[in-house]
């Protein structure tokens, strides 16, 4: 008994650490796209037609480090402390935001993006792998829901700090103070314990192709990850565009002349409202229909991806305030999947080769997702309009819910097949 209270209170200790990680992970992520209209402004010309596509390299620059390095730190966690992976890793990328802040050209900027993606590939692969050991199978979608309720909330609050801080004292400082704490938070890392036992930790078994090749062969992971990717290139999009396009492009929809940090404001507390209500109700409606179908997971997430398309659409056509309702709608459907879609990618993969598994999906849904559709936006955009671009990248939600759907005749097979497998060693 007094083994598993204690048990209990270490994994909500990791919890309540890595969710504040996260937290800090996706307000520096959003802070970039708050203040990019600022920093266009300071380092392109306002007649350069390819000043949206430059500005949207920066979340390009730093994606591609991300997901690149991803499946190297993912293959260290499985065989070191995780816990002295995501230490150094919260680490390198708080100093490359301060790095951000204090860059005085564009290519400075750029290299420093680069970095902060080298900080959170350490970190992206480990955190989750690290939650699934501390909780059950039946448990894990409301777990990482909460862990995963920081994509929403932190993303509000970069989007809210950045658009505050920079409209007053310039864009560079909300670059600065998230620097602190994320040093912080990365040292209270060292003080942590890997809830993987003795032995596994002993063993560090060599890295085996076999492993990796072994996953491709899992059709829940295949599907499951082909949809984040279709759903990452939508929302990744859209999300890095959308203050620019409710400044500029929507502009008439707010007397003409906008306040930057008005509009993040309100957006920021709508992305709360839709995404910290979305991403719990999503991971306890999984865990609940899980309990009468296998499939839930799966089944819950391409569903509200199905809503999620129209309310995009709509919004394009409707007024501001009225379609400020539709941002909410659109972005709680987004949402809705995000602890379910985790906790199967945790569910089908073995435990000893599950940080990898999470770092092989990190660069795929990156490689095939985000790191292409905000540049791709902006140049679609520079040519047409944002609402154009808008409608061709959105139309990726309906293929990310096609694949779930149709995963749910896997899930409940592949999900068992780990399970068995793991009880039997």
């Amino acid at each position: 008994m007094a083994n598993q209270s204690q048990h209990a209170l270490n994994a909500r200790r990791a919890l309540a650490l890595l969710l504040a990680i996260n937290l800090f992970n996706y307000i520096d992520r959003y802070i970039l796209a708050a203040v990019e209209p600022l920093i266009a402004a300071q380092f392109f010309d306002a007649t350069d037609e390819t000043a949206m596509a430059k500005t949207g390299s920066l979340a390009t620059a730093f994606l591609v480090s991300y997901m690149v390095l991803a499946p190297l730190f993912g293959m260290l966690a499985d065989r070191m402390s995780r816990w002295v992976i995501i230490g150094a890793g919260v680490a390198v990328w708080s100093i490359a935001s301060g790095w951000s802040g204090m860059a005085g050209t564009f290519a400075a900027l750029l290299i420093s993006r680069i970095f902060v993606g080298v900080g959170e590939a350490a970190y992206g692969p480990a955190a989750p792998t690290i939650i699934s050991d501390l909780y059950p199978a039946e448990k894990r979608g409301r777990m990482l829901a909460y862990f995963y309720i920081a994509i929403p909330v932190g993303s509000a609050l970069g989007y809210v700090f950045g658009g505050a801080i920079g409209g007053s004292f310039g864009w560079r400082w909300p670059f600065y103070l998230v620097v602190v704490p994320g040093l912080l938070l990365g040292a209270s890392c060292l003080f942590m314990r890997d809830p993987r036992t003795a032995r596994m930790a002993a063993e560090r078994p060599k890295m085996r192709m076999a492993d990796v090749v072994a996953l491709f062969r899992i059709p829940s992971y295949v599907l499951n990850t082909a949809a984040m990717t279709a759903m990452t290139f939508a929302i990744g999009g859209i999300s890095f565009w959308l203050p620019r396009y409710l400044f500029k492009d929507r502009a008439a929809d707010f007397g003409g002349a906008p306040d930057l940090g008005h509009i993040n404001m309100i957006f920021g507390a709508i992305t709360v409202a839709a995404g910290l209500s979305a991403t719990l109700l999503g991971g306890w409606c999984g865990d609940w229909v899980r309990r009468k179908r296998a499939s839930a997971y799966f089944l819950v997430s391409g569903v509200a991806m199905l809503f999620a398309f129209p309310a995009t659409m709509l919004m394009l056509k409707t007024p501001f305030p009225a379609a400020w309702v539709l941002v909410f709608l659109a972005e709680f459907f987004l949402f809705f999947n995000t602890g379910p879609a985790n906790a199967a990618l945790a569910n089908v993969t073995s435990p000893a080769v599950r940080s990898t598994a999470f770092a092989l999906n990190i660069l795929m849904i990156h490689a095939l997702g985000d790191a292409i559709s905000p540049p791709l936006i902006g140049w679609i955009a520079g040519q047409t309009s944002m609402n154009t671009a808008f409608l061709l990248v959105s139309a990726m939600m309906v293929l990310a819910s096609a694949f779930w759907l149709i995963g749910t005749r896997y899930l409940g097979r592949d999900t068992a097949a780990v399970e068995q497998a793991t009880a039997g060693s």
